[in-house]
């Protein structure tokens, strides 16, 4: 049985124009790199880099009771967002295991954007669809209405200026503004998963080359490069973003991955609350394995799913492991018992390939740009 056909962006031929190594990620043909990876992460890091993240799913919810709906079916608070701000959570099952991390957008009073990892959108749409009984609301998919762009890194806000008359010295982060860039009509959204200051730019589709094109003129000047999936993971990672299927899975609650902030239990009843409610007691104990950065003081890179070994046993395992550009020295992230957990512990090390690398952990993330 042959495999479907993936999933085009609506800047297909102009990545392939730029010479882009193309690659299926859940189902899409997407940018992996243009040139050199490493050259691209830098570009974000000092100058600006451009991404196209059309593959991110955005659902639509809708409706006098869209927020009542939304407090249900996520962790978080989502009734407290004001309108033009945005929330990162997490929707969970019953056990409390995490189906995505999200990003939820209130465009009006009654308006809210959901975006979902692109390997989970359908997931968290059939989630959400399901949830909705018994509300005054409307889930929409609305994966096929939106192009996602974005502008990453410390020369992207003069870049954007140059083409739009909205507010982005007032629009804070993790917010969003109707506008026009370059004449295209935006949702501008201060937000990004790269560590630096940077904007995503929802459209639609028909309009993807044409802001595309004008966003590579204005940031000529300024070194803006096109960049793909793989440096937009380094930089993740350096940043000690969660990455699902890495950080985050079903297997794992959000006070698991370290993250139990998103959860809210003072605004009712929601899916997952009595099994998050236990595992927020359980990580007040001494509970299960901490999430931690490490450092390697050799060359060798660590991957997900080798083991952290102290003392001669196991301790933990890689989630997410690469080369830093930024440190110069391979990194990772890796759940490890508590007892390994503190910064500056050593004697830790990686098993790759038989042979015991000694790294030094560290906390998350590795690194944090200069405001």
């Amino acid at each position: 049985m042959s495999s479907p056909e993936p999933r085009l962006t609506a800047l297909d031929a102009l990545h392939r124009s730029l010479g882009a190594t193309m690659t299926d990620f859940a189902g899409w043909d997407m940018p992996l790199r243009y040139g050199s990876e490493r050259d691209e992460h830098n570009a974000v890091r000092t100058k600006a880099g451009l991404f196209d993240l059309s593959h991110m799913g955005e659902i639509t919810v809708t409706g006098p009771q869209a927020a009542e709906l939304l407090n249900y079916a996520l962790v978080g608070n989502i009734a407290s967002v004001g309108v033009g701000r945005a929330r990162y959570t997490m929707i969970c099952r019953e056990d409390g295991g995490i189906l995505d991390d999200l990003i939820v957008y209130r465009l009006g009073e009654t308006d809210y954007m959901v975006v979902a990892n692109a390997s989970n959108a359908q997931v968290v749409l059939d989630a959400l669809v399901e949830r909705s009984a018994g509300f005054d609301a409307e889930v929409r998919d609305d994966r096929d209405a939106y192009a996602l762009l974005a502008v990453q890194g410390p020369e992207a806000s003069g870049i954007l200026k140059s083409l739009t008359d909205a507010d982005l010295d007032g629009l804070k982060y993790y917010a969003g503004l109707p506008g026009t860039v370059a004449g295209v009509p935006a949702l501008i959204a201060r937000t990004g998963y790269t560590g630096e200051d940077g904007f995503e730019l929802f459209i639609k589709p028909e309009h993807a080359v044409e802001l595309w094109q004008a966003l590579t003129k204005a940031g000529e000047g300024v070194g803006l490069v096109p960049c793909g999936l793989s440096c937009r993971d380094t930089l993740r990672l350096e940043a000690g973003m969660p990455l699902y299927g890495h950080e985050l899975s079903t297997e794992l609650t959000p006070y698991d991955a370290g993250l139990g902030r998103v959860v809210k239990f003072d605004k009712g009843d929601f899916v997952g609350r009595a099994a998050l409610r236990e595992a927020a007691e359980r990580s007040n104990d001494e509970g299960p394995r901490v999430l931690v950065g490490l450092i390697a003081e050799g060359r060798r890179v660590p991957r997900a799913g080798y083991a952290v070994v102290a003392e001669g046993k196991v301790i933990g395992e890689v989630t997410s492991g690469a080369p830093s550009p930024t440190l110069g020295k391979p990194i990772a992230m890796a759940y490890v018992d508590p007892m390994y957990a503190a910064p500056g512990t050593t004697g830790v090390g990686v098993d790759i390939r038989g042979s015991h690398e000694p790294y030094e952990v560290v906390a998350l993330p590795f690194y944090k740009r200069q405001k």
